[in-house]
């Protein structure tokens, strides 16, 4: 069986895993070529468990143009997703991106128009979407048999960090490093999946506690309400400060309720459509029986190295991938809206402003906190992607 020879940009927590991963055969149609890391130290500690037959590069660059890698997983800082991706398409290499798609719009706006000019695959790490719980609920809220969204309730909060994670890294939870706290580097996958179950909202009204619960520049507490196209509405709540912490989605349709909970999907089934119901009944204070039952999901819960494969198999055989690269800007914009909402004090429609968004950001990365020798991760000009 002919391999996709695959190189790992970015030798991190995420990178490191994978390449462990890989090497011991995990994903059959991928081989693991190459690595690269700006980091020396990183890739003197790559060499101790990856075997030495790899190319080791200390700059992706090198990695993208050595001819080792058919395609690369981008699993770098958030602010070079893009580049690097483009970069890599520029080269006719396939790109696999780590989330998220980038910090802003804008910037991964280009990527994807590359992306398509390039004609190579691309793909996004949103590895929950295997999740088989979250695939059923996206199945069932889709299919219709419940009928239309009323409202959608997602607490997660459990998140929890303390102040010590955030200052094991200068580049931690800063506007220049990350471009944002608990929505951009907690909560991507989260925001993917809702859109993704129950599609884009029209527009947001949102409240991101900045520094809130622990010693940082960014939100780690936000809460937000959401409107959709047909009316439904939603609440997404989420923080690095609860403990102990909840993650319940509720999505409440005509038909009933469905619930995600404990490792646990359940159903509430109406006997009728509660719209219909509600004109129809003659009596003020009955409802439609309900039935309640847990909802099988079979199937193989692959997450990383399911999207891995994935992408492996779209390269190789055309198989249509579980999360397509392009589909990262929809995440970024439900995320970058609620930013634009909190710091504007304004609700905020869609699409939205994605040059008053970046020219905000800027205003918080020229402030932003940066320890001494750190680098900046970040071209404050907005030469790129403007």
């Amino acid at each position: 069986m002919k391999k996709l020879r695959i190189g790992i940009i970015g030798m991190g927590n995420m990178g490191s895993d994978h390449a462990k991963k890989l090497i011991n055969g995990t994903v059959m149609e991928v081989e693991l070529t190459a690595v690269s890391d700006m980091d020396a130290k990183r890739i003197k500690a790559s060499k101790m468990y990856l075997p030495d037959t790899l190319g080791y590069f200390n700059s992706p660059e090198e990695l993208i143009d050595s001819g080792l890698c058919d395609a690369v997983i981008i699993a770098t800082p958030h602010y070079d997703h893009p580049r690097l991706a483009i970069q890599a398409f520029s080269k006719g290499l396939h790109v696999l991106c780590e989330k998220p798609a980038g910090v802003y719009t804008k910037q991964v706006r280009e990527m994807n128009e590359k992306a398509q000019e390039s004609g190579v695959v691309f793909c996004m790490m949103f590895n929950q979407r295997t999740n088989l719980m979250y695939r059923k609920m996206r199945e069932l809220v889709q299919g219709g048999e419940l009928g239309a969204i009323k409202r959608v309730n997602w607490i997660i909060t459990d998140w929890y960090r303390t102040q010590a994670y955030y200052d094991s890294g200068s580049w931690r939870a800063t506007w220049a490093g990350e471009g944002g706290g608990v929505l951009i580097n907690q909560c991507p996958h989260n925001i993917d999946l809702l859109q993704w179950i129950c599609g884009m909202p029209s527009k947001v009204r949102a409240f991101c506690h900045e520094g809130k619960w622990h010693d940082i520049e960014v939100e780690d507490d936000v809460t937000a309400y959401l409107e959709f196209p047909n009316g439904s509405t939603g609440v997404f709540v989420t923080t690095t400060a609860d403990l102990p912490g909840t993650n319940r989605l509720e999505i409440t349709l005509e038909m009933g309720k469905l619930v995600c909970e404990h490792g646990k999907l359940t159903l509430h089934k109406l006997s009728q459509n509660e719209r219909e119901y509600c004109f129809e009944s003659k009596e003020g204070f009955t409802s439609p029986s309900v039935e309640v039952s847990v909802v099988p999901a079979e199937g193989d819960n692959s997450q990383h190295m399911g999207i891995i494969a994935s992408f492996g198999k779209a390269i190789l055989d055309g198989t249509p991938l579980i999360a397509d690269g392009e589909e990262g800007i929809h995440s970024l914009m439900l995320s970058n809206a609620m930013h634009l909402s909190s710091w504007t004090g304004e609700t905020v429609e869609f699409p939205i402003d994605e040059d008053l968004y970046l020219s905000e950001l800027k205003k918080r990365i020229s402030t932003s906190k940066r320890k001494i020798g750190e680098s900046v991760l970040f071209d404050t000009t907005g030469s790129f992607g403007t």
